[in-house]
């Protein structure tokens, strides 16, 4: 821009009014309806958030099979509350004939509760990539235990697992660590000069192994349905391009960062030169009724 003769106040009072009103998920929805609709798609919904440095997330809401975000916004945290605000007016957008066919997320509580209220009990798929990354935290690979790395090898096959013989095998695996090792779970230690007088020893292999053994059956959804798929990459890719742009414009406050998400995930939305026209008018007509008010 510099290059142009455009100095950086100049730029940043151009780009003012952009900041100070983005166009909301509803009005883009208004405005480029998603393909799901028009096309009659089957769907499956997925969800993720992005923290914005601990002062309140951005919820994306997006088509996971045909690569398409709905229906983003912020929030103080990932409640159930969060969930609830999106959910009732994604549902009501979608209407009774276009609700998805299955759903995959981060397994958040506000979103699997959401998810259970909005689309009813659809298949929900529990993101395996997400169950990994937990998994290699609490089981490190060059733990001085055996049985912390004999416990490892099993857990990170749960993202290779193609059929039920697969899934037989692996929980065979699991069946065996226990009977060799499973009295580790139990062992606590004790103190008497501490506010808290016992813990259990192997804590985080506790959890992993709590992890691994409770409500199975949402890990390996994706093999009884075939459109939902077993991680949350599609999600994962929009994130990190967003996380990529916020941090090629670092310095932005909370409210700029809030609207510059907001317009990132609007212009996903764009596929032809049309497109930008209808946001262009949209966004005009939203600007111009705010002036008048």
């Amino acid at each position: 821009m510099e290059k142009n003769d455009i100095s950086r106040p100049t730029l940043n009072l151009r780009f003012k009014p952009f900041f100070d009103l983005p166009l909301s998920a509803e009005i883009v929805w208004n405005l480029l309806p998603p393909k799901l609709l028009s096309l009659n798609l089957n769907w499956v919904y997925g969800t993720d958030g992005k923290w914005l440095r601990r002062k309140g997330v951005i919820v994306n809401h997006r088509d996971v099979v045909n690569g398409e975000n709905l229906w983003w916004s912020y929030h103080p945290s990932e409640s159930y509350d969060a969930y609830h605000q999106d959910l009732l007016k994604l549902s009501a957008l979608l209407g009774d004939n276009h609700l998805p066919s299955g759903a995959i997320s981060d397994w958040n509580g506000g979103g699997v509760a959401g998810v259970a209220s909005h689309f009813g009990h659809i298949p929900h798929q529990r993101c395996l990539i997400h169950v990994l990354r937990t998994l290699k935290r609490l089981l490190p690979k060059h733990s001085p235990m055996l049985e912390t790395r004999k416990l490892r090898s099993i857990a990170i096959e749960i993202i290779n697992l193609k059929d039920e013989t697969d899934v037989w095998n692996w929980q065979s695996k699991l069946i065996d660590w226990q009977m060799a090792y499973g009295h580790l779970l139990k062992v606590k230690t004790k103190s008497e000069n501490t506010k808290k007088k016992w813990w259990y020893t192997h804590g985080n292999l506790r959890r992993a192994w709590r992890l691994l053994t409770k409500d199975q059956d949402h890990f390996f959804v994706y093999l009884e349905y075939p459109l939902i798929p077993k991680d949350n990459n599609s999600l994962e890719g929009v994130n990190s391009q967003f996380k990529q742009k916020l941090g090629d414009h670092r310095g932005m406050k909370l409210p700029q960062q809030i609207s510059f998400a907001f317009w990132y995930f609007t212009f996903s939305r764009v596929k032809k030169l049309s497109d930008l026209k209808k946001l262009w008018v949209g966004w005009k007509k939203t600007y111009n009724s705010k002036k008048a008010h």
